[in-house]
This record gives C-alpha cells, sequence and structure tokens, in this order.
C-alpha cells in the first residue's frame, strides 16, 4: 500500500467545493485500487481566517506544510480583503516559500465540450510559466503617497539562475512530448533588459537540446497565433506575467476556466508542490453548489502524476473524458448538472 500525505487548503469562494469534490473522487480512486491511500490535512487559511487572525499563515504554517507529499489548494481572494494582500500573504507566500518555480498548465479539448474558437481540437498545450520571480518578484514600492506626484514602481526582476533553470525544465517537458517542439513568449522588442536575457539564456540553452524545435514569438503576437494557428503551438514557455494571461486565454479557448487544472512544482522536490484549479475563488457562484469541479478532478490528476502515481492519474483522467463525454456538464460549459451531481458520476465511473 502506498501511502500519500495531501495536505488540503481550500481558500475561499468554490474553492472549498471543489476541492472538496476532488478529495472524494480521489478516495473513491483509492479504495478501487486497493494499492494506494491518502491522508488529508485540512488547513483552513482563507480570508475568514485572516480576518479573524490577521494573517493567513500562523506562524511555523510553511513549516508544518513541508512534511507533506503534496498540497491540494482551491483558490485565494475575497470582497473583505485586497487582492493584493490574499495573494501575497496565501498563494504565492506558498509558492515562493517552497521555491515552486515551475508552474504548469496543460490545455486541450475535452470530449464533448464545446469551444467558441474554430479548430479549438487543435489545441493541445502545455503552458510553462515562470513562478517565482519576474514580474511577480514583489520588487518596487510607492512614495508621495496621497500627493499629486506619487509615484508607483513596480520593478520585475530576472536572474540568470532563474531564467535557465525555466528554460532547461520547459526544454525537458518539451521533450517528453510527441512533437517536441518549444515556443518561447517574451516581449523583448520593447523590454529591452530582461526580456532580452530572456532569450539569449533560451537560445544558450537550447543548444543541449538538438532533438527540439524551437521557435520565439512576441507575447502580443501568440494571443492571435493561439486564436487563429492553434496547430502550430504545443509547449510554450513564458514569464511569470505574461503566461499568467495566455494560460487564462488558453482555458477560455477549450471550453472554460472551470475545467483549466495547474501545478505549482518544485521540480528539484526540496519542497512540496502545490496542486490547483486555475479558476479562482468565483464568489459570484459559491455556496449555490453550481461551481465546475472538473478543474480540480484535472488538478488532482497532475498531483498524482508528481506522487508517481501513473496508473491512477490514467484511470481519474479517463474517468473525467467519459463524464465529459457523456454529456453530464455544468453551467459553465452549457450544462445543468449540479457540483455533486458531476463528483457523483466521476465517483461512480471510478468505482466500477
Amino acid at each position: 500500500m502506498r501511502h500519500h500525505k495531501i495536505a488540503v487548503i481550500p481558500g475561499d469562494g468554490v474553492g472549498v467545493e471543489v476541492i472538496e469534490a476532488g478529495k472524494q473522487v480521489l478516495q473513491a480512486l483509492a479504495e478501487k485500487s486497493g494499492e494506494l491511500s491518502f491522508a488529508f490535512s485540512d488547513f483552513p487559511w482563507s480570508s475568514d481566517y485572516y480576518l479573524e487572525h490577521g494573517r493567513y499563515i500562523p506562524e511555523g504554517g510553511l513549516e508544518e506544510l513541508a512534511t507533506f507529499d503534496a498540497i491540494y489548494f482551491g483558490a485565494v481572494g475575497s470582497q473583505c480583503v485586497p487582492d493584493h494582500v490574499s495573494l501575497w500573504d496565501l498563494r504565492l507566500a506558498i509558492c515562493q516559500g517552497f521555491d515552486q518555480y515551475a508552474n504548469v498548465r496543460p490545455a486541450r479539448l475535452l470530449p464533448g465540450i464545446g469551444s467558441r474558437l474554430q479548430d479549438a481540437d487543435k489545441i493541445d498545450w502545455v503552458i510553462i510559466r515562470e513562478n517565482s520571480e519576474g514580474e511577480y518578484s514583489g520588487n518596487g514600492g510607492r512614495v508621495h503617497r496621497g500627493l499629486p506626484e506619487e509615484i508607483g514602481t513596480e520593478v520585475s526582476i530576472f536572474s540568470r539562475k532563474g531564467v535557465e533553470r525555466i528554460h532547461r525544465f520547459a526544454f525537458e517537458m518539451a521533450q517528453s512530448r510527441p512533437r517536441k517542439k518549444l515556443t518561447l513568449v517574451t516581449k523583448s522588442n520593447a523590454q529591452r533588459h530582461g526580456m532580452v536575457l530572456w532569450d539569449e539564456v533560451f537560445f544558450e540553452v537550447a543548444k543541449d537540446y538538438p532533438d527540439v524545435e524551437i521557435d520565439r514569438e512576441l507575447v502580443d503576437a501568440v494571443t492571435t497565433r493561439m486564436v487563429l494557428k492553434p496547430g502550430t503551438l504545443d509547449t510554450v514557455v513564458a514569464t511569470n506575467l505574461h503566461a499568467d494571461i495566455i494560460s487564462d486565454l488558453a482555458a477560455a479557448l477549450t471550453g472554460s476556466l472551470g475545467i483549466a487544472p495547474t501545478a505549482n512544482l518544485n521540480p528539484e522536490r526540496r519542497f512540496p508542490s502545490m496542486f490547483e484549479p486555475i479558476h479562482g475563488s468565483a464568489f459570484d457562484i459559491a455556496g449555490q453548489g453550481i461551481a465546475n469541479p472538473v478543474g480540480a478532478f484535472w488538478t488532482a490528476v497532475m498531483m498524482l502524476e508528481h506522487l508517481g502515481e501513473a496508473t491512477a492519474a490514467k484511470r481519474l483522467m479517463a474517468a473525467i473524458e467519459r463524464l465529459t463525454r457523456s454529456g453530464v456538464h455544468s453551467r459553465d460549459v452549457g450544462g445543468a448538472a449540479t457540483t455533486h451531481e458531476i463528483t457523483q458520476a466521476v465517483v461512480n465511473e471510478l468505482s466500477r
């Protein structure tokens, strides 16, 4: 029996609903297999917790998280807490504290899911996002607050070490995929320092991966390519901000943000990695029982792969695809099924 300790942070809004659904699906998978088990430990770190205690993560919280095999994360964001506080004090505190520098976001059209994009069936992408520095490094500040001459600065930090390691990760990802194709996305025509460093290091690293086909695209141009020529892309690597934006576009093009998964990886495994659906807290539908849990299920697939449970990951992904093909859909993709109904359908598939 293979045993996995999973830290669970449901967080805010629909995160609470979809992560609970994900736990049910993982438990059903484990019970059916008889070969693995999960010990889930729930952490109540949310915006309500912050409003009560003045912090999202209690003292010693990261040290406790470090004892787990993986982290299953829902969402953070509240109408009662400024976004920059909730993001930096919870999600980014974990990502940066555990050096989860590789953010991985797959995108493809699942069976039975519609898209407004022509040729969306040609989408089979993995977007690699540098997750530790760049535009979200937190460097900058504000002076002369409240005065007419007030200034705010946001300084992007790009280190050669940080750039090289994400490029090597991306090349290895591309190398593992059938097409062996990698597209670099920057804005080096206008951002002539950090982005040019990204370009230069990319082409240096490319020499070590001669079997990988490469090309380069400016971030504004790649959005049109995603829409007009989706089949020309495969693996994409981009900075923290750029990949954040284009991966949301990728999710929309494949049907809904409610479907899309994410892994925040520490590839060297010195720290646990964190897995989260990308849709956010979605307070407009929270508590109504209609949130799409498929993104949380697909995220669980990525967590299983990271834990070395390849067979279980394939079983869960196959169950997800049977579900979407059957037409049992949530409202965001044109159906009427509730979170519970979708979850139970997947549990039933896994229990057969």
